[in-house]
């Protein structure tokens, strides 16, 4: 794809787009969203696998609670992924990813994901530039292969929020007593690096495009979660699904 500047990128929705007509279209989409698991659920033939990027504070969480958190929980998994384990460190990077890949008939979300190590190694120098240019091929490779031998869609999102929103959501996280159970200071350490990563997640979405990423405005909730519930919806309307007769039940 074309070089990404996410300087050039609004974190704003489009002037077009009113809060409360937006939020009352969000509510008919999670509604649909609601049939349409359950219909994904039934056929087993198509899986979603749903990557959910973003700063700290980019509004990860509220993203699965309030799109993903209205549809059944049988059918659809969150897996998140922080620093990694001693036994997984001892694999390759992607072994812990691969556990979590979404059987037929689920949808899996993860919350940071196989992108962690090609963002948080490379803005620490934890790993050489060299590591991370073939971690790309390995992701490309790894997403290639959900989709062409488990019938799995990826839908990847980065959360696209300004430094100034990201840092009134993190002292936010000291003041509102709602809040303070997510207060972690190294939050606040790794914000002061919110130019490196948005340069590490400009190669990401130059090289791992294979799999197109939806670069969404994450300054406001209410159009972040409804863009991000208005793609799913139209992917999941793509497959043209539909319930298994009784015949195909008994086979």
């Amino acid at each position: 794809m074309p070089a990404v500047k996410l300087s050039a990128i609004p974190t704003v929705p489009p002037k077009k787009f009113g809060k409360e007509e937006t939020k009352e279209r969000l509510k008919t989409i999670l509604e649909e969203l609601d049939d349409l698991q359950n219909l994904l659920y039934a056929e087993h033939k198509h899986s979603l696998l749903v990557v959910l990027q973003g700063m700290d504070a980019s509004g990860k969480d509220g993203v699965i609670r309030d799109v993903f958190g209205t549809m059944n929980p049988m059918g659809v998994r969150v897996q998140p992924f922080k620093a990694p384990t001693p036994e997984e460190a001892d694999h390759d990077f992607l072994w812990r990813i691969h556990q979590h890949a979404p059987a037929k008939g689920m949808i899996q979300v993860f919350n940071r994901s196989h992108y962690e190590d090609v963002l948080v190694q490379r803005v620490h120098k934890w790993v050489d530039v060299k590591t991370i240019y073939r971690r790309f091929d390995a992701i490309n490779h790894f997403e290639q292969l959900l989709e062409r031998h488990n019938n799995t869609h990826i839908l990847k999102f980065y959360l696209h929020v300004s430094a100034e929103a990201q840092m009134q959501r993190l002292e936010e996280r000291t003041k509102d007593p709602r809040k303070m159970w997510k207060y972690n200071e190294k939050d606040f350490a790794e914000a002061k690096l919110y130019k490196e990563y948005r340069k590490a997640y400009e190669d990401v979405f130059k090289y791992c495009n294979d799999v197109p990423w939806t670069i969404v405005p994450a300054d406001h909730n209410w159009y972040k979660e409804y863009l991000i519930a208005k793609t799913v919806l139209d992917t999941l309307k793509s497959l043209k699904m539909k319930f298994p007769k009784l015949d195909d039940v008994k086979k």
